[in-house]
């Protein structure tokens, strides 16, 4: 319990450390050089700017990307695109299940037929 405790305190401190570092990087800049954007350490991203819908879409849902993680839409760090988490855990899926594509069936209900009774129409797509 301690160990956790202690693992999310250090969690806590590194994401504030970060924060800090990127504030201070861009202070350092004269006003008109700051573009509230960049990277800390050169490693990790950082974005302060307002974020748009576009910005959000493109971070988070963005089927275009074959990246699973990109740059955060206002902060420091990384977002999931969860998009390309849900393709790599169909993969996933379908290996362990040993499927091939996967089949959507579709029930539909005909009017009634020569017996007074609705046929049900069960086809695999």
């Amino acid at each position: 319990m301690r160990t956790l405790r202690n693992l999310r305190r250090l969690i806590r401190f590194t994401a504030f450390a970060l924060v800090a570092a990127a504030v201070a990087t861009e202070l350092a800049k004269p006003a008109p050089e700051r573009t509230w954007q960049g990277r800390v350490l050169g490693v990790v991203p950082y974005d302060f700017r307002p974020p748009t819908w576009q910005k959000i879409r493109e971070a988070y849902w963005n089927p275009n990307s074959d990246r699973l993680f990109s740059d955060r839409v206002f902060g420091v760090g990384w977002a999931v695109n969860l998009y390309r988490a849900k393709t790599l855990m169909e993969d996933v899926f379908r290996g362990l299940m040993g499927a091939g594509e996967s089949v959507s069936i579709r029930m539909t209900v005909r009017p009634e037929g020569a017996s007074g009774k609705p046929d049900v129409v069960i086809t695999r797509e």
